[in-house]
């Protein structure tokens, strides 16, 4: 595969890192797994689910695009979350390209013109891209277009571009607003993502020339213990209270196939810690009689089989780290 020019000057490969970046719940981890066509990292409702730069492939005929989704960029008030915020500090230094992602159900806020503060001290070389998420939860144009000039007022960005990862559509009509201004694709009927071939390209575009950096086929680099204990941390998250989203660490301790097992009948042991802070939200988290814990089991080891493909005995175990958010040697064993 060549790498250089074409005869109209243009490369004939591209390849190189793009950012996502915006607060918390901003749609980043969706977009990710949207674009590259299946799920690298996990989701919630909950904000700050994302807690290190996850790396999600897309190959192309003429790129691959590497997307860094990163945790919500945040004023911190944990020694955690000062950490999280150097993460992506650290990952914006190094990619070709960043996404700024702001929801378009929401108005513009404080969250959002922090982040634009931030990006403005990039180097002039690093092009960022205003991103409109959600836009299928946005049915009026009018709305839609009033969200996209809040957005472009935060600052000088290369493009903007409204996006929905999911369904459904919005009404097909609706405008669609990237690069100078000029209208963009429209949604649609019952479409169940709106401009991700738009912002794929627009984020091409500005990768350099070069061959792949992954082998065909790969969708993440993320090690197998990360992404199971990941899958354990999203299961937890469903359905717990407010607070106890930041509170929840996850460790594997091991993952070893059992002995004496026919070939044709493997099974692999996982065993899992999950850390909370405090022992009330232990009991939250293990529920009445173990009933949510179990649940928070039978939800992750169906996507760990489906991860690994292979049968799984999942052991969960809830331990207290106190107050581990704060406590730098805790951190360090947690993996922050």
């Amino acid at each position: 595969m060549s790498d250089g020019p074409d005869p109209a000057g243009e490369p004939s490969f591209r390849s190189g890192f793009a950012c996502f970046v915006g607060r918390p719940n901003a749609g980043k981890s969706t977009l990710t797994n949207a674009l590259v066509g299946t799920k690298v990292a996990i989701t919630s409702g909950r904000p700050q689910t994302t807690r290190h730069a996850i790396r999600g492939i897309v190959h192309r005929e003429d790129a691959q695009l590497v997307l860094v989704d990163t945790p919500g960029l945040h004023r911190p008030r944990t020694l955690l979350g000062q950490r999280l915020n150097d993460v992506v500090r650290a990952t914006l230094s190094e990619v070709d390209v960043v996404g700024f992602c702001a929801p378009a159900d929401e108005p513009v806020g404080r969250g959002d013109q922090f982040i634009a503060q931030e990006l403005s001290r990039l180097p002039k070389r690093t092009p960022v891209i205003a991103i409109l998420t959600k836009a299928d939860k946005v049915a009026d144009p009018d709305r839609l277009g009033a969200r996209l000039l809040e957005l472009a007022s935060l600052g000088d960005f290369a493009e903007i571009v409204p996006v929905s990862a999911v369904g459904p559509a919005r009404a097909q009509g609706s405008p669609g607003i990237h690069a100078s201004g000029s209208p963009g694709e429209r949604s649609p009927g019952g479409s169940a993502a709106y401009q991700l071939d738009v912002l794929a390209d627009l984020l091409v575009a500005r990768l350099p020339a070069g061959p792949p950096l992954y082998p065909d086929g790969e969708l993440t680099d993320e090690p197998e213990l990360v992404m199971v204990a990941e899958l354990v941390r999203e299961a937890a998250l469903e359905g717990v209270r407010d607070e106890l989203p930041h509170s929840l660490a996850v460790v594997v301790e091991e993952m070893l196939p059992r002995e004496d097992r026919p070939a044709d009948r493997p099974l692999l042991d996982v065993h899992v810690n999950v850390f909370v802070e405090r022992p009330s939200q232990k009991a939250i988290v293990i529920g009445a009689g173990g009933s949510r814990l179990k649940d928070v089991g039978t939800r992750a080891r169906g996507q760990i089989e489906a991860l690994l493909g292979t049968p799984v005995f999942l052991d969960l175990r809830v331990k207290v780290a106190k107050d581990w958010q704060r406590d730098p040697k805790q951190l360090r064993r947690l993996g922050f």
